[in-house]
């Protein structure tokens, strides 16, 4: 029912482009994973864990060292093999059992307590709440560009309206083509981007100021007040909680950006 994988995985890391025919969860103990698929970025900081469908094509990398621990869950089982890719907040109990379920044999007893430990964690992670380090990518090539270039330089302030005209639309088109491409409005959209921008400058060592100014914004205060109402922790938290380990690293409540 369910495979795993430990990698010890060192700075700049990259797993190129590659599906599996199983569902797979990727749990980052330590260190912060992205994940790139067709249709969007994944991050997933310490005590987060990505989900990945069957099928679906991805490419995973680190900036910094990190610990993953990867299931591979069959598709063919009813309790949790969400249809999409998500970040998913994971608890205390959840962790040991994926932890536990990491340390076991490849051919363990699926009738016995090994099996009953793995159909725990199934119903576990069906009960985990989705966080908000996901950014959805449009597939609209002119949608696309103008996102190219926001992550490209997520300091660009230029307003929507400005950036729709050097697309070749109105600032209505873009707001309403782009609403529908991700799910998102174009302004929680580029919030969202600018906070994972942020994510990764705290992840290498950045200041919180410094963090702030190069993922575009105004003032350290303003950067503070955003990324608590998003993720329930302040930066300089959420950076303590990356360097010691521990579960300091965004609220448990799904991100409001």
């Amino acid at each position: 029912m369910v495979y795993a994988r430990s990698e010890s995985l060192p700075a700049g890391s990259l797993a190129a482009a590659h599906s599996h025919a199983f569902g797979q969860l990727s749990f980052a103990g330590e260190g912060v994973l992205t994940v790139a698929t067709p249709t969007g970025s994944h991050v997933a900081p310490p005590r987060r864990a990505v989900w990945l469908p069957p099928g679906l094509v991805h490419e995973v990398t680190t900036s910094q060292p990190a610990e993953m621990r990867s299931l591979y869950i069959r598709a063919d089982q009813d309790i949790f093999c969400p249809p999409r890719c998500l970040v998913l907040t994971v608890g205390p109990l959840a962790r040991e059992l994926i932890l536990a379920a990491a340390a076991l044999p490849p051919e363990y007893d699926e009738e016995g307590p090994d099996g009953r430990l793995v159909a725990v964690l199934l119903d576990q992670l069906a009960t985990l709440p989705e966080a908000g380090f996901s950014l959805p990518w449009p597939a609209d090539p002119q949608l696309a560009a103008v996102c190219r270039a926001l992550a490209a330089a997520p300091d660009d302030v230029r307003p929507m309206e400005t950036l729709a005209k050097n697309a070749g639309m109105t600032g209505r088109t873009l707001a309403r083509r782009f609403q529908v491409e991700t799910g998102l409005s174009f302004g929680k959209w580029r919030r969202r981007q600018r906070l994972l921008a942020a994510l990764a400058h705290l992840e290498a060592g950045a200041s919180v100021t410094a963090a702030g100014l190069e993922s575009g914004y105004e003032s350290a205060s303003a950067f503070v007040a955003a990324f608590r109402e998003a993720f329930g922790v302040t930066p300089g938290e959420f950076a303590r909680g990356l360097r010691s380990g521990s579960n300091v690293t965004a609220g448990n409540h799904a991100c409001s950006c």
